[in-house]
């Protein structure tokens, strides 16, 4: 259902991991306690002794005692008892050891915290203790506790407690600190600076679990800090579809209103659209005389946040789906605007809380977009089961989406409504039919010649609302149809609603001079019933007794004076004053005033006409999706929607200079850039690729050290080029992980170690990458060991795959890949030197290598374990092919691609393409290339372009693909020499891994460090020909690129791989319990860690090969 808050859908704090690691075990306990039987429900008279008796079990030894107490003491504040008594003696368990003890006096001390402020306090020390807890939910349990602790006296413990949390290695930890932010602003609305500081660091953070709390406490505290959003926007945008689905609302949300500020609008006549608009008109003459002024292009991270959002319209949380259809509404092209309607239609199948919230929303658009919802118009036909509201709003739509072209099928609907046996509804399809006579002036007779018949309906409620129906439509056109006035005058003896009196007495009074015969013959009646009128007939009657005595004085003046003396004394004052004025108007005498003189003007003058319009004419005022919008007034926090700024402000606020190895490692290639010549940032880890080019660049550090160069020089290029892509590779991970002074001393010993690995390359396959391996990260879950073991075989694959271009080059210059087939198979057979066993690590002797440089190296080993994982080669390749371009779409030029699951040449972090480009037509296709204007959510790196592919010709080339360990889709262009095509490129999660292999106890010792939110796991029945070992092995290496763990047991598997791009350990077990298996998965990436988990389940109960 969707939820909403002031400015968007409500966030929950117990939202998501926070729900499976809380709610659970409060939920767990609870219920037991209020369902232990007659000792608990007696015990709820909380009667002295029995506290007494709950005291004495809180101060027990018994660990079981003590869970029993807390069950029946939360029992005790659910029944809404009061249990404040019994404080002190739970404040002294909040240092229990049992978890959900702890849990439980935790949820007592949030309750009474508040009151009892002075005990409060003596806790306050113990969750300063656990904050500092190994555990991590142990440490976010106490920091949620204490932020909501509400007394203003520990605010400097909880301000610093934030900040600590904040830089915890933890996720969840993290998370929780961003939560305990919004806390702590409400307690203390001064800390308003420092909370921000806490929030800019927060911002900067990585963790798609962090992003969606941060976020949501940037919209509590400081909204109006849009440069705070700046630097991480782009960040924001492609975490977005991995972030938990509460958290991509509030993104979602306050990234709408950043881009309204940031941006102009793309809704101007003469907008230009890029890439991804449609192409199938380029080839026009308006295009081209269109494309030549250019007077508004799309800025690319407008381009890049409409990307990023559009898969999440399958998203199956209908909050996230309305926030992606409001952003697109309020940011989006209108011309792009058709791709959210089916996914709100999809949503009309959902429960009435949300059919009622999207089809208000869809009620807004439909005023003015009447297009985007035409097609669809039998998703808003009403069913016999809708509840009223519903009925209503699909109505309006109904009404707002009816044009001369459907308008008869549309009334012919409204036709069978009328019939309905629910009034409210059925006056409601009244009014829409006037609404559609008032719109569409063809149908305007039909309209009312169906409303009069209906004035012979038996049920009281369509009578008198088609009569104040009928009433509006006559204003327009009244000389014409004196004859439904008359055929109203004879049926109103039967009408008995007071609004419909009412109406037809005023259309007497207004048109009197179109039915002179019959007004007065209604004023004598009205005259003999008149005491018995409700008081709105009343006032008509005076009213239509002084218009007839101005028009017709003859037949009515009599009738006026006795209407106007019965008035005089009704009960109700309105009326006896309605009277007073009526009768000095128009009966003149010495002490009428002026306005005697136009009475008639007056009272006859023309009325304008009623305009029939929908209700929710005004509601874009507010932005969609917001509960402002749903109540059709400005909410508590609601935040504006600004308007687009005339001139767009300074895009490169938005650009961040990236310091990280992982976003790098492609960029040189990609965007041919030059090698900076400076032997500062020859080190740096922005320069990270200038390793393969050493020897031959003319940078400062060949001549500081000609000597090591002369000798690099002498031995084979291969094993040159090797070791320094190596080095340079050791470098910039030891440099990220170790203190300031190791980094200086391996950057300025870094010739020698250069010229040892040259030398011993073959001898010690493995051995310089082992010490040069770094420390422990927080989960302990990788080591850069087997990254360097794949950068070794990439390196050496650059070399052969570039071949004679590279040969002796006195200039740097990108790796390209040729496009030749044969490159594919000289990777293959290069890369099978990874299956080399690596020698043990044994400590370096080479006279070249300084004492210190010796020591600091030694100093990098963090353990036996982590030198022990090794990358090592695919265990199974498929060989299937996926549809990049079909021939048709293509014009004749088709392309697929699949994944060869081999370390990618181009770029440590990117995923290795093969791709086959096939010319099916008689003509040659020229100039094949990737296009500069790719996407800019993934670094790609491009093949060269092939000039020329013969017709019934293909060629093979290779690519390769940074998917940033996310499943979106890359997406670029593929152009030939006339022609583009938008393409995309969809991993499997499986395909986002590299395989490496381990000793069992170090997969095991691993796979300690990574329990709890970094675990997931499934129980599934195996089919008996999956059951054995080879079959098993055989699916999961199939379905991921994983290494396969030699077992000591016959029903244990395991397997484990890294991601490629950030290289965080992926761990994978399935126990075999006949006739179910377990799997469990192991991986800090907890989202690719749940998708695989679902791929190999799929796989293993899968009977087929």
């Amino acid at each position: 259902m969707l939820g909403m808050s002031a400015n968007s859908v409500s966030y929950n704090e117990q939202g998501s991991v926070e729900s499976g690691v809380d709610a659970a075990q409060e939920n767990s306990s609870i219920p037991g306690s209020i369902s232990s039987g007659g000792a608990a429900s007696s015990l709820f008279s909380a009667d002295y002794k029995k506290n007494e008796d709950l005291k004495e079990m809180l101060e027990s030894n018994k660990e079981s005692l003590k869970l029993e107490a807390m069950k029946r003491i939360v029992g005790l504040i659910a029944k809404g008892k009061n249990a404040s008594e019994l404080f002190p003696a739970v404040v002294k368990n909040v240092a229990s050891k049992n978890i959900e003890l702890k849990k439980l006096v935790y949820v007592y001390l949030v309750r009474y915290a508040e009151e009892q402020q002075d005990l409060a306090l003596l806790s306050i020390s113990t969750f300063q203790r656990a904050l500092k807890d190994p555990n991590q939910l142990i440490r976010a349990s106490a920091l949620r506790v204490l932020s909501s602790i509400r007394v203003p006296i520990i605010v400097p413990i909880m301000m610093l407690a934030i900040k600590e949390a904040a830089t915890d290695l933890s996720p969840y930890v993290r998370k929780t600190a961003a939560h305990a932010i919004q806390k702590l602003y409400s307690l203390d609305p001064d800390q308003k600076e420092h909370l921000i500081e806490v929030i800019e660091k927060l911002l900067k953070d990585k963790s798609t679990l962090v992003a969606g709390s941060v976020v949501m406490a940037f919209e509590e505290v400081c909204p109006d800090r849009i440069d705070l959003i700046h630097k991480n926007y782009r960040k924001l945008c492609n975490l977005l579809v991995d972030v938990e689905e509460w958290g991509q609302v509030v993104i979602i949300h306050m990234l709408t209103r950043y881009a309204r500020t940031q941006f102009v609008s793309p809704w101007r006549e003469d907008a230009v659209f890029d890439e991804n608009s449609a192409k199938a008109f380029y080839d026009s003459e308006e295009e081209r005389r269109v494309d030549q002024s250019k007077p508004y292009i799309m800025d690319p991270d407008h381009r890049l946040l409409l990307r990023n959002t559009k898969p999440l319209l399958q998203s199956r949380n209908t909050a996230v789906v309305m926030a992606v259809s409001q952003l697109y509404w309020h940011l989006a092209p209108k011309h792009e605007l058709s791709i959210i309607t089916k996914s709100l239609v999809r949503l009309l199948r959902s429960h009435r809380e949300v059919q009622y919230i999207v089809l208000q929303n869809i009620a807004t658009m439909s005023i003015q977009r009447k297009g985007m919802f035409e097609p669809f118009m039998k998703s808003f036909y009403v069913r016999s089961t809708d509840a009223t509201h519903i009925k209503t709003l699909k109505l309006e739509i109904l009404t707002n989406l009816a044009n001369e072209a459907n308008i008869s099928t549309i009334l012919r609907e409204f036709q069978t409504y009328v019939k309905s046996q629910d009034k409210a509804f059925a006056a409601a399809t009244i009014q829409a039919i006037g609404c559609c006579a008032t719109n569409i002036s063809e149908v305007t007779d039909t309209c009312l010649n169906g409303l009069v018949l209906l004035l012979s309906n038996r049920d009281e409620t369509v009578v008198a609302e088609s009569v104040v129906v009928i009433k509006k439509l006559l204003q327009t056109q009244p000389s014409q149809h004196s004859d439904i006035i008359k055929h109203m005058a004879k049926l109103f003896d039967n009408i008995t609603v007071p609004m419909a009196r009412a109406s037809i007495l005023w259309l007497m009074g207004e048109y009197c001079e179109h039915v002179p015969k019959i007004a007065p013959d209604v004023l004598r009646k009205m005259a003999k019933t008149f005491t018995d009128e409700e008081d709105i007939v009343k006032l008509q009657i005076v009213n239509l007794a002084a218009k007839l005595y101005l028009t017709n004085s003859k037949q009515t003046k009599l009738l006026t004076q006795y209407i106007l003396n019965l008035g005089k004394y009704d009960q109700n004052y309105d009326i006896r004053d309605r009277t007073r004025f009526i009768r000095q108007l128009i009966v003149p005498n010495e002490k009428s005033g002026a306005l005697s003189k136009y009475a008639r003007r007056i009272l006859m003058a023309p009325k304008p006409a009623p305009v029939l319009q929908s209700a929710f004419k005004d509601r874009d005022r507010f932005q969609l999706g917001t509960l402002s919008h749903t109540l059709n007034s400005q909410a508590s926090g609601y935040l504006e929607l600004s308007d687009w700024p005339a001139v767009a402000p300074d895009q490169s606020v938005r650009n961040v200079e990236v310091v990280e190895p992982v976003k790098e490692t492609g960029a040189p290639a990609l965007s041919k850039s030059k090698h900076a010549k400076s032997n500062e940032k020859f080190y740096s880890d922005s320069e990270e690729e200038d390793g393969e080019e050493e020897e031959g660049s003319n940078s400062e550090d060949s001549s500081s050290s000609s000597s090591e160069e002369s000798v690099s020089e002498s031995e084979s290029e291969e094993n040159s080029d090797d070791s320094n892509k190596s080095s340079s590779s050791q470098s910039e991970k030891s440099s990220s992980e170790s203190d300031s002074e190791k980094k200086k001393t391996l950057k300025n010993k870094k010739p020698q170690q250069q010229k040892l690995d040259s030398k011993d390359r073959k001898q010690k396959n493995g051995n310089a990458v082992k010490v040069e391996s770094r420390s422990e990260s927080e989960s302990g879950s990788e080591s850069s060991s087997s990254e360097s073991s794949s950068e070794s075989g990439s390196e050496l694959d650059s070399d052969s795959d570039s071949g004679t271009d590279q040969k002796k080059n006195t200039k740097p210059k990108p790796v390209q890949s040729k496009p030749v087939i044969k490159v594919e198979k000289k990777e293959v057979s290069l890369l099978d030197l990874d299956d080399f066993s690596p020698v043990p690590v044994t400590t370096p002797k080479s006279s070249i290598l300084s004492p210190n440089l010796l020591s600091d190296l030694q100093g990098l080993l963090i353990s036996p374990t982590a030198s022990a994982l090794q990358a090592s080669s695919p265990v199974f390749v498929p060989e299937t092919s996926h549809e990049l371009l079909h021939r048709m779409t293509g014009k004749g030029l088709s392309a697929q691609y699949r994944f060869t699951r081999q370390p990618c040449i181009y770029g440590n972090s990117m995923v290795s393409l093969q791709l086959t480009l096939s010319n099916s037509t008689d003509q040659a296709l020229e100039n094949i290339h990737i296009s500069e204007k790719s996407s800019t959510g993934q670094n790609i790196h491009r093949f060269n372009a092939i000039e020329r592919l013969e017709p019934q010709a293909s060629v093979t080339v290779s690519m390769g693909v940074d998917f940033n360990d996310s499943t979106q889709a890359a997406n670029f262009q593929l152009c030939t020499k006339e022609d583009e095509f938008s393409v995309s490129i969809q991993p499997a999660v499986g395909e986002l891994l590299l395989p490496i292999t381990m000793s069992e106890a170090d997969f095991t010792k691993e796979q300690g460090k990574l329990v709890g939110m970094n675990e997931s796991s499934a129980t599934i029945t195996m089919t008996p020909e999956n059951v054995s070992s080879q079959s098993v092995n055989r699916k999961v290496v199939s379905v991921a690129n994983l290494g396969v763990i030699p077992s000591g047991q016959e029903n244990i598997y395991r397997f484990s791989g890294k991601t490629v791009s950030s290289g965080s350990l992926v761990l994978v077990s399935v126990v075999l319990k006949d006739p179910d298996a377990v799997i469990t998965i192991n991986t800090e990436k907890t989202v690719m860690g749940s998708m695989l988990l679902r791929q190999v389940k799929t796989a293993l109960t899968n009977s087929g090969p």
